[in-house]
């Protein structure tokens, strides 16, 4: 069973708002970021217009390309923080953990990369192009423009078992989500996750009560048990909202429609349940909290300076 909406990033835009990232800022030298870092460095060409119509083409082509580009800034963030470590290919690296299979977004900010090179080699990192491109993706999907600190450089290691070590399964307990979220991701195998919930929830041979029966007979109906097909599912089963970004998720999981383990217990437990249910009744909030949100998320573990190198190909060092 595949991601295929923007519903986990919204479950990590709650848990962010928690634990507000403060303590995160001490993991890199993000003060040495800064607006508009390239603005004086490729000859007069805006590199983040570049981005964006790279991206808006992108978009045109496959809707999916706007979770995928958010979810890929998560999973290289919280491993080694945000360096571009998940876009180096090879054995061994953290494309190859279990944990990020079928994870897409990775050839397309190689792309990026290679329309950035054509206006300005040599100068702006894949790291930077990945948020970059993670900002025109959520503005295009409706939510709100806000502005990226840029200045980032790129990282020389990836390794498979820190990328499987760091990202708990969704199945784990809601506070201790957000003890760890600073640090670490929110993601495992979807589909084995969502058909323990659907036939065997914590081995009681029944689907998860909390589940609507409405949306337990449609995922029953997409993952048949013993089925060897992956199909697809939107985890925000609100219709027309799968590729946008709004506050459609909140409300279905308050209905009880959330389709992984750890989304409906959003809704339940006391410590989210409030945030949760603000987040349903306006939009507005969503919207004004998800790009600060972004913004704190992009400072983890960042190398600046002299550190690290800019790749002249996102999934090789140099």
């Amino acid at each position: 069973m595949k991601r295929t909406s923007l519903s986990s990033i919204m479950l990590l835009l709650v848990l962010i708002t928690l634990v507000g990232l403060g303590h995160c800022h001490a993991h890199g030298p993000h003060g040495q970021l800064k607006v508009g870092f390239y603005n004086d460095k490729c000859g007069g060409n805006n590199v983040e217009k570049v981005i964006y119509d790279v991206v808006k083409q992108k978009i045109t082509a496959d809707p999916d390309t706007v979770s995928d580009l958010v979810r890929v800034s998560f999973h290289d963030c919280f491993v080694r923080g945000c360096e571009g470590s998940i876009l180096l290919n090879g054995k061994g690296t953290e494309q190859t953990a279990p944990i990020n299979k079928g994870l897409g977004g990775i050839k397309t900010v190689s792309d990026i990369k290679e329309a950035v090179e054509k206006v300005c080699p040599g100068v702006v990192s894949c790291t930077d192009v990945l948020v970059i491109g993670a900002r025109a993706a959520i503005s295009l999907a409706g939510g709100k423009w806000y502005e990226v600190e840029t200045g980032r450089r790129d990282g020389v290691v990836s390794r498979k078992d820190e990328a499987q070590a760091n990202i708990p399964p969704p199945t784990m307990p809601v506070p201790q989500a957000i003890e760890l979220f600073a640090r670490k991701g929110l993601n495992k195998h979807d589909f084995v996750v969502l058909l323990e919930r659907l036939y065997n929830f914590r081995n009681t041979n029944k689907p998860d009560r909390s589940i609507s029966p409405s949306l337990l007979q449609l995922l029953q109906k997409t993952c048949p048990l013993n089925s060897k097909t992956d199909n697809e599912t939107f985890l925000d089963q609100t219709t027309n909202s799968h590729f946008k970004i709004d506050n459609a998720y909140y409300k279905q999981i308050l209905a009880h429609n959330g389709v992984m383990e750890i989304d409906q217990n959003l809704a339940s437990n006391p410590s989210t349940r409030g945030l949760v249910i603000g987040l349903a009744k306006s939009p507005n909030q969503f919207l004004d909290q998800f790009g600060p949100a972004m913004v704190k998320m992009a400072r983890i573990g960042v190398l600046t300076g002299n550190q690290g190198e800019i790749r002249k190909s996102c999934g090789s060092v140099n």
